[in-house]
């Protein structure tokens, strides 16, 4: 078994018994997709919910949660996943810092959940659990064999959902 890592605005597949991890999940939002039965799991680290607001330079899809969904599933599918049979489940998205406004702009970690869902729910992927929001950043890897994400967080051990 190895681990692969998957960066910020990245995002990576792999087979069992590998496992897939990120790190620094603070408002970016770490969403992992397994497909049980054929083995295979994805994991994406989202730092925004669009992609709309990229005007000029290269594109990486990896980077919104609107694009970084949708490659996602289709790396899994060309590898051999069942798009039928994938289910989600997400971390991340904290508020990391308390502003006087209630601006919506500031609102970067619940906006990426809100967009992560719209993009998994546009695609027909269910959510099966998820660890999202609070003010505290987490670590996270897939088991794709068992299809347990585990979460870590400072000072509150490890989760698993």
């Amino acid at each position: 078994m190895s681990v692969i890592k998957v960066g910020m605005a990245d995002l990576n597949i792999a087979i069992t018994p590998d496992r897939l991890r990120t790190t620094g999940l603070g408002s970016c939002v770490g969403i992992a997709i397994v497909d049980k039965v054929n083995h295979i799991g994805g994991l994406a680290h989202i730092m925004l919910p669009s992609s709309e607001m990229v005007k000029i330079g290269q594109l990486n899809k990896a980077k919104y949660a609107d694009t970084a969904v949708p490659l996602l599933v289709e790396k899994m599918v060309q590898l051999g996943a069942k798009k039928s049979l994938m289910v989600a489940k997400l971390a991340g998205g904290a508020q990391m810092f308390q502003f006087q406004s209630q601006n919506d702009m500031m609102r970067i970690g619940p906006r990426n959940v809100e967009a992560s869902k719209v993009s998994l729910k546009e695609l027909g992927i269910p959510i099966i659990a998820e660890d999202t929001g609070g003010n505290f950043g987490r670590t996270i890897e897939l088991d794709i064999l068992t299809g347990i994400l585990y979460i870590k967080t400072a000072n509150q051990g490890v989760n698993e959902i």
